[in-house]
Protein backbone atom coordinates (compact mmCIF):
# COMPACT_ATOMS: atom_id res chain seq x y z
CA UNK A 1 0.00 0.00 0.00
CA UNK A 2 2.90 2.22 0.49
CA UNK A 3 4.15 2.12 -2.83
CA UNK A 4 1.06 3.29 -4.11
CA UNK A 5 0.79 6.40 -2.20
CA UNK A 6 -1.49 5.31 0.74
CA UNK A 7 0.32 7.75 3.98
CA UNK A 8 -1.60 6.13 6.50
CA UNK A 9 -2.74 2.74 6.90
CA UNK A 10 -4.42 1.43 9.74
CA UNK A 11 -5.76 -1.72 10.67
CA UNK A 12 -8.00 -2.93 13.37
CA UNK A 13 -7.00 -6.02 15.60
CA UNK A 14 -8.30 -8.73 18.31
CA UNK A 15 -4.77 -8.57 20.58
CA UNK A 16 -1.52 -7.86 20.35
CA UNK A 17 -0.35 -11.35 18.81
CA UNK A 18 -2.76 -9.60 15.71
CA UNK A 19 -1.74 -5.90 15.82
CA UNK A 20 1.75 -7.27 15.39
CA UNK A 21 1.05 -9.05 12.23
CA UNK A 22 -0.64 -5.96 11.19
CA UNK A 23 2.21 -3.73 11.55
CA UNK A 24 4.56 -6.05 9.78
CA UNK A 25 2.65 -6.17 6.93
CA UNK A 26 2.83 -2.30 6.88
CA UNK A 27 -0.16 -0.84 9.27
CA UNK A 28 0.45 2.89 10.54
CA UNK A 29 -1.84 2.73 13.17
CA UNK A 30 -3.15 -0.64 14.70
CA UNK A 31 -6.48 -0.05 17.02
CA UNK A 32 -7.96 -2.04 19.68
CA UNK A 33 -11.56 -1.31 19.49
CA UNK A 34 -13.10 -4.35 22.05
CA UNK A 35 -10.19 -3.83 24.46
CA UNK A 36 -10.77 0.16 24.17
CA UNK A 37 -14.48 0.00 24.70
CA UNK A 38 -14.23 -3.27 27.55
CA UNK A 39 -12.02 -0.25 29.50
CA UNK A 40 -14.62 2.57 28.84
CA UNK A 41 -17.11 0.53 29.88
CA UNK A 42 -15.39 -0.66 32.77
CA UNK A 43 -15.02 3.12 34.05
CA UNK A 44 -18.86 4.05 33.38
CA UNK A 45 -20.11 0.67 34.83
CA UNK A 46 -18.97 2.04 38.58
CA UNK A 47 -21.52 4.71 38.16
CA UNK A 48 -18.90 7.72 39.10
CA UNK A 49 -18.37 8.60 35.18
CA UNK A 50 -20.54 9.74 32.83
CA UNK A 51 -18.40 9.36 30.25
CA UNK A 52 -15.06 8.27 29.72
CA UNK A 53 -11.93 8.51 27.00
CA UNK A 54 -8.68 7.11 27.51
CA UNK A 55 -5.46 8.05 25.54
CA UNK A 56 -2.19 5.62 24.84
CA UNK A 57 0.05 7.63 26.72
CA UNK A 58 -2.23 7.42 30.57
CA UNK A 59 -4.05 10.68 29.46
CA UNK A 60 -8.31 10.69 30.24
CA UNK A 61 -11.31 13.04 29.39
CA UNK A 62 -14.07 12.53 31.86
CA UNK A 63 -17.39 13.73 32.46
CA UNK A 64 -18.03 13.22 36.03
CA UNK A 65 -20.60 14.25 38.71
CA UNK A 66 -19.81 17.45 40.64
CA UNK A 67 -18.91 16.03 44.01
CA UNK A 68 -21.10 17.98 46.98
CA UNK A 69 -17.68 19.69 47.72
CA UNK A 70 -18.03 22.02 45.19
CA UNK A 71 -21.41 22.67 44.89
CA UNK A 72 -22.04 26.59 45.20
CA UNK A 73 -18.42 27.45 44.33
CA UNK A 74 -17.00 28.92 41.58
CA UNK A 75 -14.22 27.07 39.94
CA UNK A 76 -11.80 29.42 41.18
CA UNK A 77 -12.85 28.52 44.94
CA UNK A 78 -13.31 24.73 44.29
CA UNK A 79 -9.62 24.81 43.06
CA UNK A 80 -9.80 21.10 41.80
CA UNK A 81 -6.62 21.63 40.02
CA UNK A 82 -4.55 22.23 43.63
CA UNK A 83 -6.49 19.83 45.39
CA UNK A 84 -6.64 17.07 42.80
CA UNK A 85 -4.21 17.50 40.24
CA UNK A 86 -6.23 17.75 37.91
CA UNK A 87 -7.57 20.78 35.73
CA UNK A 88 -11.72 21.62 34.96
CA UNK A 89 -12.05 21.93 31.67
CA UNK A 90 -15.18 22.79 31.97
CA UNK A 91 -19.24 22.47 33.28
CA UNK A 92 -22.20 20.67 31.27
CA UNK A 93 -25.51 21.77 32.93
CA UNK A 94 -28.58 19.90 31.50
CA UNK A 95 -30.12 21.65 28.46
CA UNK A 96 -27.73 24.16 29.01
CA UNK A 97 -24.84 25.28 26.35
CA UNK A 98 -21.26 24.12 27.72
CA UNK A 99 -19.69 26.19 30.20
CA UNK A 100 -15.90 26.03 29.31
CA UNK A 101 -13.39 27.07 32.43
CA UNK A 102 -13.44 30.07 33.44
CA UNK A 103 -12.83 31.31 37.24
CA UNK A 104 -15.69 32.82 37.93
CA UNK A 105 -18.35 30.07 36.86
CA UNK A 106 -19.93 28.42 39.82
CA UNK A 107 -20.64 24.90 39.89
CA UNK A 108 -24.26 23.50 40.89
CA UNK A 109 -25.82 20.28 42.32
CA UNK A 110 -26.41 18.24 39.57
CA UNK A 111 -23.47 19.71 37.14
CA UNK A 112 -21.50 17.51 35.18
CA UNK A 113 -17.97 18.44 35.54
CA UNK A 114 -15.25 17.83 32.22
CA UNK A 115 -11.64 16.97 33.46
CA UNK A 116 -8.71 15.83 31.92
CA UNK A 117 -5.65 14.47 33.56
CA UNK A 118 -3.74 10.99 34.48
CA UNK A 119 -6.12 8.51 34.34
CA UNK A 120 -5.17 7.37 37.75
CA UNK A 121 -6.46 10.87 38.81
CA UNK A 122 -9.41 11.45 37.00
CA UNK A 123 -10.45 7.91 38.60
CA UNK A 124 -9.29 9.23 42.18
CA UNK A 125 -11.56 12.84 41.45
CA UNK A 126 -14.27 10.67 40.10
CA UNK A 127 -14.59 8.54 43.46
CA UNK A 128 -15.30 11.90 45.41
CA UNK A 129 -19.15 12.01 43.84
Amino acid sequence: MERLGVKDIWAEANDTQHGRMAERVGAHHVVYPKAQMGKRVAHLVTGKMIDFIEFDDGLAIAKTRSPRETHGKTMAQSDIRKKYGIPLIGIKRRHQDFIHAKAEAQIKAGDHLIVAGSTRLVDRFAALY
